[in-house]
């Protein structure tokens, strides 16, 4: 594992593409997204990326996806070399503190059943479990868990622009 000081939170750009495809590669083999799917996600409506810098070099990203109601984790992933160093919930944190501010009444997610370090994060963070979602993931036809935070509308603070 590499060795991370304090994490860098930043807005995602195109300019980050390359890292992005190829973190994605890493973590999602056949299932990844392409550069193309990537940079739609950045430029979609609602849409709201955040990655995380260790000296320099991009080794995290997630994304939120807002629609007026619910937020919605669209992914979470940590660069291999830096997996168990608490990234994961750093990036949490940020999609939970932004949906937040666009005063979203929950977020919701869903995730692989077999992904016990991701479903320990989500419990961790509060997420409960409402139901299964058969074949979800494909190619490998794996079943989802669907999960949900409950938010407390408050002030609306600083961060991404709300959609």
């Amino acid at each position: 594992m590499a060795d991370v000081g304090t994490p860098a939170l930043r807005v995602l750009t195109r300019a980050d593409l390359p890292a992005l495809e190829r973190m994605e590669r890493e973590l999602f083999g056949s299932g990844a997204w392409s550069r193309a799917m990537l940079a739609e996600e950045l430029d979609g409506p609602g849409r709201w990326y955040v990655g995380v810098e260790d000296a320099g070099a991009l080794v995290g990203y997630a994304g939120l996806w807002f629609d007026g109601d619910d937020a919605q984790v669209m992914t979470i992933g940590t660069d291999p070399a830096h997996q168990g160093r608490g990234l994961g919930r750093v990036m949490l944190d940020a999609l939970v503190a932004q949906a937040r501010a666009w005063r979203a009444a929950s977020l919701l997610l869903e995730v692989r059943v077999d992904n016990e370090p991701a479903l320990r994060l989500y419990r961790g963070a509060g997420f409960e479990q409402l139901g299964l979602r058969k074949g979800y993931y494909q190619p490998e036809n794996v079943d989802a868990w669907t999960m949900r935070l409950p938010l407390v509308a408050g002030p609306v603070t600083t961060g991404g622009e709300a959609p």
